[in-house]
């Protein structure tokens, strides 16, 4: 069978696993984004609180992926559990660090204008700081994105949802019937979902970023 008969004869089920897999990435991200922003809230006037945020964070990536899901396995079992966990951690650091900088880069003198005129710490935050660091929280969201992509297909390792147990059977299987169409598939599904993501996370900046702002 051709690789093109295959997907015409299991698209469907190709289908499932798309969405499975880009929707275990989008609430990863989404989990991801609101802990990483609560952190770089919470240090960025700290160079040393930033500093311990982001080294933690980044320490993260430097555990081989596999061994994480493999860690995480004996306390969490199988399934979605250990996948969520391993990667809103992926996640952090982009996020985190941009967050921060975004924040920390915030010109004085509007935030003194916006105190003159009355507005409150939490105001302020919400209503200036926030939303002028947005761009680079969102850019710290795409890279994050990317990247689960490729590590959400590990997750099959744990018994996870998506396009990762295709990869995974097709290579346990190579030699067999369909063992490669099988792989070549769940991998050119990833591929196409993390350039399909990374679209609408362009399109989302320019929704959400005021002119003057991107300019």
């Amino acid at each position: 069978m051709s690789f093109l008969d295959y997907v015409a004869s299991r698209w469907q089920q190709l289908l499932v696993d798309s969405y499975q897999h880009a929707s275990m990435v989008l609430q990863c991200i989404v989990l991801a984004t609101i802990v990483g922003v609560l952190v770089g809230v919470a240090v960025y006037r700290s160079p040393a609180g930033a500093a311990v945020a982001t080294a933690l964070s980044s320490a993260v990536l430097t555990v081989p992926s596999f061994a994480l899901f493999g860690l995480l396995i004996p306390v969490l079992g199988l399934g979605v559990a250990p996948s969520v966990v391993t990667l809103v951690l992926y996640a952090l650091l982009p996020i985190i660090r941009n967050t921060i900088v975004g924040l920390s880069t915030v010109d004085q003198p509007i935030l003194d204008a916006a105190r003159g005129i009355g507005m409150n710490r939490f105001r302020v935050l919400t209503k200036i700081e926030l939303a002028l660091a947005w761009p680079g929280i969102l850019a710290g969201m795409r890279v994050s994105t990317q990247m689960l992509m490729g590590i959400a297909a590990i997750a099959a390792y744990a018994k996870g949802p998506g396009l990762g147990n295709l990869i995974f059977s097709g290579l346990s299987g190579l030699g067999s019937a369909n063992a490669l169409n099988m792989a070549l598939a769940g991998t050119l599904g990833v591929i196409v979902l993390a350039l399909l993501l990374d679209a609408v996370f362009v399109l989302l900046g320019r929704l959400t970023t005021s002119r003057g702002i991107r300019g």
